[in-house]
């Protein structure tokens, strides 16, 4: 297969419309050429093309900031000289000094395929700003390593935030080109949008199921994306990040594993498949113990379980993370009424409302938690509403078929 930006530095037809513009880059650690070779440096490399700017989301464009809620000052790249501008720092929309440096913006981001990704927030935001100035937006596509299957619920309207820019599912299963479309169709834009697609990109071919295994470098996306397996639960590990509960920052598999000291995870483990077996098809949980050495629960001996996708078990279809997540939660409410399950801190700039209830896109989840009455189906018949609904709407924005 091609990504994006081999298919843009390879077919001079497709840069011709770019000759004599000026051309800022969106990207991170993981814009990386089928080689390896950085965008912004192969980009740089390329004669017919002027890019005098560069753009770098949370994290960084070079990959500096190891936590979430940790800012990246704007600086000159190293290499090139040119201006890097950050979108998490003092700002997290363009400005329109970052806006007037360019004509075109390239963007050469790798998602994981999860709404909260604050890389899908910057989209958006992007695509507001260089609308409202009348700049073009180039989407060099790249591949949705979770691939097509959906799960979760819809972000509720009213909680928007940095984690949920837009009426997005959970697991949208869109690549990031596709997003582009969605995003500027749900707002309204009126935008010069282009999509540099893939070529060959096979999102239902086993083993990777939207990942290219053996033909495409896992890159970290962010500092914690480690692996396939991590990106594959992370639409419902994310959600231990609004919890006291550890999501195994601090670790080498982050988000990947949960756990915490006061809980024993082989008794959850065995009241979750009481309450719902079947939500915990697809996948192998292993019962582990682990001790973060930052973070929640630093230095301290947790009883947890670690997802695994790695593994002959894994039946993609039938692996649903959200759901997994959701019956964890509520196997430590039902054995524990009054365990301190929701974190109250800042959470990526919001400092009133829960960060469960920001990740989750509205209170339903917790609801459901809290209350001892509510059952597994009763989740699952909200789940199944939203995932059908997004089912029909993202249909309008799919570009391979």
């Amino acid at each position: 297969m091609q990504l994006g930006i081999d298919r843009l530095l390879a077919e001079p037809d497709l840069r011709r419309p770019l000759r004599g513009r000026r051309l800022a880059l969106l990207g991170h650690p993981a814009s990386v050429t089928g080689a390896c070779q950085h965008s912004l440096d192969a980009l740089m490399a390329c004669p017919d093309l002027s890019v005098v700017a560069a753009i770098g989301p949370q994290h960084g464009m070079r990959g500096d900031k190891q936590d979430n809620m940790v800012e990246t000052a704007d600086e000159r790249d190293a290499r090139h000289g040119i201006p890097v501008f950050s979108l998490y720092g003092e700002s997290r929309r363009p400005t329109d000094a970052m806006l007037e440096t360019f004509d075109v913006l390239l963007v050469d981001l790798q998602d994981i395929g999860t709404r909260i990704y604050t890389y899908v927030t910057t989209l958006a935001y992007v695509l507001e700003g260089c609308a409202a100035r009348g700049k073009s937006v180039w989407v060099l596509d790249r591949p949705n390593p979770v691939g097509r299957p959906i799960e979760g619920t819809i972000l509720g309207p009213g909680w928007e935030s940095f984690v949920g820019a837009a009426p997005i599912i959970m697991r949208h299963g869109l690549t990031f080109a596709e997003l582009a479309c969605c995003l500027v169709d749900q707002k309204g834009l009126d935008l010069d949008l282009q999509v540099i697609p893939m070529s060959g990109w096979r999102p239902d071919a086993a083993p990777g199921f939207g990942w290219p295994l053996a033909e495409l470098a896992w890159v970290n996306p962010s500092p914690n994306a480690a692996s396939l397996n991590m990106a594959r639960c992370f639409p419902g590990t994310v959600l231990f990040e609004g919890t006291s509960l550890s999501e195994g920052r601090g670790t080498t598999v982050a988000l990947e594993l949960v756990g915490a000291p006061d809980l024993d995870f082989h008794r959850l483990l065995a009241r979750m498949a009481t309450l719902r077996a079947d939500w915990l098809d697809g996948c192998v949980l292993r019962p582990c113990w682990f001790e973060p050495t930052f973070h929640k629960h630093a230095g301290r001996l947790c009883s947890g379980v670690q997802i695994h996708t790695d593994h002959r078990g894994y039946r993609h279809e039938r692996f649903r993370p959200y759901r997994i997540a959701a019956l964890i939660l509520k196997a430590i409410r039902l054995g524990h009424p009054d365990y301190p399950i929701w974190r109250r801190f800042p959470y990526e700039y919001e400092t009133e409302r829960l960060a469960i209830d920001l990740l989750a896109g509205g209170t339903y989840l917790r609801d459901w938690v809290d209350d001892r009455a509510a059952s597994p189906e009763d989740l699952e018949v909200r789940l199944r509403a939203d995932e059908a609904r997004w089912s029909q709407e993202r249909a309008a924005w799919v570009l391979y078929r």
